[in-house]
């Protein structure tokens, strides 16, 4: 029953979209929460902002980056993402020498691939293990764990950025924590946000 709770919950969430969660986080203080490395048989989170019960205990990892609504200036390498007329943050990136339009999301724990993202990427998702549990929008199902040699958005680059290939019920791939709590920090103007390497 929780479950299906906190899937109508995440789906719901999505559906609003993420506006809403970056403003709060603009406002109030920010943390973060890096979810334990869980055994193969335990849920992890990938599309929600906090793990269920079941999953290990999400233990405190390293501060996120500020995220402040104060208009922001350019800084050299720093990345600007505009917001989309559907209210959300697509952003245009560079993975592994390859193109990847991702949605930032800043309530998944990793960057998220979908199997053609994750093809077009050369990871030849059909012969990854599927051993990790997780939560998305869609129900439960499972993905696999990846490096990506690097993820950039214009000059916000970050390398050796840990990921995972979702087997099924991911329509588009998300630009998740893994990645947005390496940079130095990412604010929020009215019409975009700033990524800072």
């Amino acid at each position: 029953m929780f479950k299906h709770a906190l899937v109508l919950a995440v789906a719901v969430a999505v559906a609003l979209g993420m506006a809403h969660q970056l403003v709060r986080m603009a406002n109030g203080p920010s943390t973060a929460q890096v979810v334990a490395q869980p055994a193969p048989d335990t849920p992890q989170a990938v599309a929600t902002e906090a793990p269920p019960p079941a999953a290990a205990a999400a233990v405190p990892v390293k501060a996120a980056p500020a995220m402040t609504s104060a208009d922001a200036s350019l800084a050299p390498g720093d990345a600007q993402v505009t917001k989309s007329p559907d209210g959300h943050y697509w952003a245009d990136a560079q993975v592994n020498g390859r193109p990847v339009r991702f949605l930032v999301d800043t309530g998944a724990s990793f960057v998220a691939l979908t199997r053609t993202d994750a093809e077009q990427l050369g990871l030849h998702p059909s012969a990854l293990g599927y051993d990790a549990p997780v939560a998305t929008a869609n129900g439960a199902t499972h993905a696999a764990r990846v490096q990506l040699d690097y993820v950039a958005v214009s000059g916000a680059r970050v390398e050796q950025v840990p990921a995972m290939v979702i087997a099924d019920g991911l329509s588009t791939s998300l630009l998740g924590m893994s990645y947005l709590n390496r940079l130095s920090r990412f604010e929020a103007t009215p019409t975009s946000l700033i990524l800072r390497p």
